[in-house]
Parts: C-alpha cells; sequence; structure tokens
C-alpha cells in the first residue's frame, strides 16, 4: 500500500475542497485534492489516476480507499469541484483520465497549443541554393560517411520556427547555435532581433562566455558577427519579474521584441516558466531550445523538454525532410515516416551524436551511454575497468567512517579556494569540485553531508565557522529574489572585507558582484549539493554519494546528470546493488504534455 506524508498546503488545500464540495462526494474528492497537490510538490503536473483507482492508499497514516475508475468518474460528473477541459472548477479531469489543478491544467493546455502552432510553421527552403553554399562555409563537409548532426541540426533550426536541439555535454549545442545565428542573420540581412536566456545566473554565465569566444571565430562579415548578441539574461530577466507577483511585464498582452528567443540548459525549465515564455512570444517568433533530453527534469513541476522530445531520438523523419536533408549532406539512411502520419512535432527535433569533448576512450563517455541506455550490468563493468582512469566506484563507506573518508578530498580540492586572495579566483577555483547528492535527508544527503564537510574543514584549520557566516562560507540561494537579481540556484562566498562579511557572486554579464551578507535572501551552505540542483554546471572533478538502500528518486536520469558535471574525474561511492538498480531504474514524472504534443505515440515517461 503506498505511504504518502502531506505537506500544510496539500492539507490546506484538501480541506478547501471539502468545504466547497457539495455533492456527497466530499470526502472522496477532498482526499484526491490532497494527493494532486502532493504529485505537484513531487514534480508531476497531474495526477495519474489509473496508477490509484480500486485500491488503498496510507494518508498521514489514513487508509483511504478508492473506488474503480467508472464509480470515479460518475463523482466527477456530480461534483461542484472536479470539471471537464474548459470548465473552470479547481479540480480538472481530462480525458486521459488525469487529475489536474486547475492552474496546471491551463499551464498544459495552452503551451502544447502554443508549441504545435509554432511547429506548424515551415520556411520553403527547399530549393535555395545559396542555403547549401552557406552551410559548406559554416559547417565544412566531413569526410567518410559521418553525417554531420550539427549541419542537420542547423538545417532543422533554418527550416522550422520551431526546434530543439538536444545532446550531452561535448556534443556542440552552443557551437552549432551560435552558426545558427549566424546563418539566420545573414539570410535577414543582419536585422533580426536576438534573446538568449537560461534558467538560471550559471548557466547564463557559461553560455556568455561560450558565445563570445564562438563568435569570433565565425566564417562571416564583423558586420554579422556584431548582430550576434553577446547578453545573456536568465529566463526571469527576460521576461521581466513583478515585484510581488507570478506573473511576468512581457505576457500575451505584452509580447517579447524578439525575432528570434534561444534557451539553454531547457531541461531544467518548468511547465510555468516555459508556458509563460511561449505566450509571451510575438507570432512570427522563432524559439529555439537547447538541452540534454536525457538530464533530470526541472526542479520544479513538469518534464517540459522530455516530453517535446517525445517516444523517439529525432527519428522518424518526414519523407520531404529526410529528403531534404540527404541534398544538404546527410551521409546515411535516415528513418522516414509515411506521409500523412505523421505527428505534430514530427521534423522539430534533432539530437547531435557525436562527442567533441571526450575521447573514444573516456571513462566518463563510455559510462554516461551505459546509465543512459539503463545497462546496470555493463556500467558496473566499466567502472572497475582500470583502462579508465577518469572514473571509479567506490563501496559506500559506513556512517561513522564517512567523515574520515573525505578528509583527505576535501582538503585537496577545498584547500585552493580558501586559499586565495580574490573573490573571482576563490569562485573559480571552488567550482572545481563538488559533492553531489542523490537525496536531501538521510546520512548520505545533502544536510548531513554539508555538516561534515564543515567539521573536516574546521579541523583542518582552513575555516572558522564559529558564527553563522565565517570567510570561505560558499552559499547557494534557495529562492528568486527579483530584487537582487539572485535566483534559486545561484551560489555565491563569504568573505572577509575588513571587519564586515560580504558574499561574491559572477553575474550573468561575467562580472563579479557583491552585497552584505545581512542582504541574503533564503540560502544554505553548498560544499555539497543534490545532483538535482547541479544541473546547468559543470566541475572538474566530481563525486556522487548514493543513498545505503534503493529507493523512490533514484533513476537512470539521476546518475546520468551527475556523471556527466564532471569534465575530468567521476568518483561514485555507492553499494554495487544500489548503482546496479538505480541505473536500471527510470524517474517517470506525470503529465499529459506529452500525449497532447505526440498523440497516437507512446506515452511512457
Amino acid at each position: 500500500m503506498p505511504e504518502i506524508s502531506l505537506a500544510d498546503i496539500d492539507r490546506h488545500f484538501a480541506r478547501y475542497i471539502y468545504r466547497q464540495e457539495r455533492s456527497c462526494h466530499a470526502a472522496l474528492i477532498s482526499h484526491l485534492a490532497a494527493l494532486v497537490s502532493h504529485s505537484v510538490s513531487e514534480g508531476h503536473t497531474c495526477l495519474d489516476l489509473t496508477t490509484l483507482v480500486d485500491s488503498s492508499v496510507l494518508i498521514d497514516d489514513e487508509q483511504v480507499d478508492l473506488p474503480p475508475l467508472d464509480v470515479l468518474k460518475r463523482c466527477f460528473v456530480e461534483s461542484s469541484t472536479v470539471g471537464k477541459a474548459g470548465e473552470y472548477k479547481p479540480l480538472i479531469v481530462d480525458e486521459g483520465e488525469r487529475l489536474y489543478l486547475h492552474r496546471y491544467w491551463t499551464y498544459e493546455s495552452d503551451l502544447a497549443t502554443a508549441l504545435l502552432t509554432l511547429a506548424e510553421s515551415t520556411d520553403p527552403i527547399g530549393n535555395d541554393s545559396g542555403l547549401f553554399r552557406f552551410l559548406d562555409d559554416f559547417f565544412p563537409p566531413l569526410p567518410g560517411p559521418t553525417t554531420d548532426w550539427q549541419r542537420m541540426a542547423a538545417l532543422t533550426a533554418l527550416r522550422k520556427r520551431f526546434c530543439v536541439i538536444s545532446g550531452g555535454p561535448g556534443t556542440g549545442k552552443t557551437t552549432t547555435v551560435v552558426k545558427i545565428l549566424a546563418l539566420l542573420q545573414l539570410r535577414a540581412n543582419n536585422k533580426l532581433k536576438i534573446a538568449l536566456a537560461a534558467p538560471t545566473g550559471k548557466s547564463a554565465a557559461r553560455l556568455k562566455e561560450s558565445i563570445a569566444t564562438m563568435t569570433a571565430a565565425l566564417p562571416c562579415t564583423q558586420e554579422t558577427r556584431q548582430v550576434i548578441p553577446q547578453e545573456v539574461k536568465t529566463l526571469h530577466r527576460l521576461l521581466g519579474y513583478r515585484a510581488g507577483s507570478v506573473q511576468f511585464r512581457h505576457n500575451s498582452d505584452n509580447r517579447l521584441p524578439y525575432d528570434v528567443v534561444v534557451i539553454d540548459e531547457a531541461s531544467m525549465v518548468p511547465l510555468t516558466l516555459m508556458a509563460k515564455l511561449v505566450a509571451a512570444l510575438k507570432s512570427t517568433c522563432r524559439l529555439i531550445l537547447l538541452g540534454d533530453r536525457d538530464q533530470l527534469a526541472s526542479v520544479e513541476a513538469g518534464a517540459v523538454l522530455g516530453d517535446l522530445c517525445g517516444p523517439s531520438a529525432g527519428e522518424p523523419f518526414s519523407a520531404d525532410f529526410a529528403t531534404l536533408m540527404m541534398r544538404a549532406g546527410a551521409r546515411q539512411s535516415l528513418q522516414t515516416i509515411a506521409q500523412g502520419q505523421e505527428p505534430p512535432l514530427t521534423d522539430t527535433l534533432l539530437v547531435l551524436k557525436q562527442n567533441y569533448r571526450f575521447a573514444d576512450n573516456s571513462g566518463i563517455a563510455r559510462l554516461s551511454r551505459l546509465v543512459n541506455r539503463g545497462d546496470g550490468e555493463g556500467a558496473l563493468a566499466v567502472t572497475t575497468d582500470r583502462s579508465f582512469p577518469d572514473i571509479a566506484l567506490q563501496d559506500l563507506p559506513a556512517v561513522v567512517q564517512l567523515q574520515s573518508e573525505l578528509h583527505s578530498l576535501l582538503a585537496e580540492h577545498y584547500a585552493p579556494y580558501l586559499r586565495t586572495d580574490t573573490a573571482a579566483q576563490a569562485l573559480c577555483l571552488f567550482d572545481r569540485f563538488r559533492i553531489l547528492c542523490a537525496l536531501r535527508s538521510g546520512p548520505f544527503g545533502v544536510d548531513a553531508v554539508n555538516s561534515l564537510a564543515q567539521n573536516c574543514l574546521a579541523r583542518i584549520g582552513l575555516i572558522d565557522p564559529q558564527a553563522e557566516f565565517y570567510h570561505g562560507r560558499p552559499v547557494m540561494i534557495t529562492v528568486n529574489d527579483y530584487h537582487l537579481d539572485l535566483y534559486n540556484g545561484d551560489i555565491g562566498i563569504v568573505l572577509k572585507d575588513g571587519e564586515r562579511f560580504r558574499v561574491y557572486f559572477a553575474g550573468a554579464d561575467g562580472q563579479i558582484r557583491d552585497l552584505p551578507v545581512t542582504r541574503l535572501p533564503r540560502h544554505e551552505t553548498v560544499y555539497a549539493m543534490t545532483i538535482h540542483k547541479s544541473q546547468g554546471s559543470e566541475f572538474e572533478h566530481v563525486l556522487t554519494l548514493l543513498p545505503e538502500r534503493d529507493g523512490e528518486g533514484l533513476g537512470r536520469e539521476l546518475l546520468y546528470t551527475a556523471i556527466t558535471r564532471a569534465r575530468s574525474s567521476a568518483h561514485i561511492w555507492a553499494k554495487q546493488d544500489v548503482f546496479q538498480q538505480t541505473v536500471s531504474s527510470k524517474i517517470g514524472r506525470r503529465s499529459g504534455l506529452r500525449a497532447r504534443l505526440w498523440p497516437g505515440q507512446n506515452s511512457d515517461q
């Protein structure tokens, strides 16, 4: 029997529904209201009724018996608080037998409608010989039978007003999109207004740094280089926050002024924010999403990028687009779908397959592929293969030994940033290493590991944590503060400035900014962080801790995300059975978005 512990907000919402419900089913529907509210807090956008009906659930130690689906549907018909799609009631049940909070049903429905409209728009570029010459300039033909998937991604973005470019770290997503922007400007006589954005300040700063480097190497005129934007905003800044409101300045009544909008790290964007972004685009805007479809979904509700990518890895393509790709230089046969049977998002997704960061003998690359495929035995074997020195699996130490096991690692990796003189150096050196935890609580969770790390560093004499704020304390913001332009996940370091302490952050513009510790929004110490919070970041060296037992929340997406945060080495501390079970499991996000975007396709998460 599933056991669920509700949060206060779930209980308050259930009591509200109970008071509002005028039918004889108030108790049943209030229990369902609590469950759907709880589901949203767990990252789902809805409650899948088919998984719960005709069964029992333990809610806050109270057994709740749920009727069969046909009985439940009759209850909904008589309900005053549960409506069908389009009705204005607190709870909405759709034809797919999913129960939503009205707000999330609206976000999901509006987003799907807008994206399907965007995807319908196709530029007629089939007979444009000048386009192929441009492609040759920016993506010179590769030798041999290899297809240049970056070139195909550019073709996709030039042809469709909406496209998703997916690929793991090192596959060249940023390189590709910079070239795409140059091609778009060349075709529009350098007159396009372009915006670049990312979910967090850190991911925005990384994109800005990459864009600046790559723009200088573009094979085009200086005039075109100058109209490739160098500024990268957070999504919140792009949309324009409004104090005291969850709404933004730019919306369907006040559209963004851009002709092209590019969003990096799209896997981190939750349903609510993606819906607000798409609603704010003008009707002629081109939207390009970059991300890794295999990463964890956003911390907040939804799995938008995964839903957009659908059940396939980009293929099959329409027959027309496959023909165009062959003309543009595709070197291998492409899967096609019969004419007239194409799902609405056909030809909008391109997956980059060649990795340019890791060599063929890279353990990180090999392990990430095996984890992605769910091959637990293969993943375990490669971690013990001495020909891959950049990866290692070590048995999880006993709880009482964890601090001593961490001691030398912390001294080696954190001493450099704690002994440096400048904020810029401290931030740079701190980001070379991170401990990633699968969970927040428990002896191997973030809270416990941060406490152990602080104790270790104090014993070594590298920090003096006598008060809440001390020289060298790393902090992570846990709420959005639009006035300070600080967002959930932003990381800073406390440094002593004379007799006072200030905290320093790397801004999205690449500049170091600081503020008194007394002005910090809600935050936490961050020697270690959850894998979820690590999305959008990269470190030279990563240590990942899995818990003692397999459980809910562990899956291959989590482990894949942790491994691919590492550039040079990825070490994992875990019991072998937990490691293998994590690789073999998938983390599902319940959502109706994929079914809306890919009707008739397998919608398993």
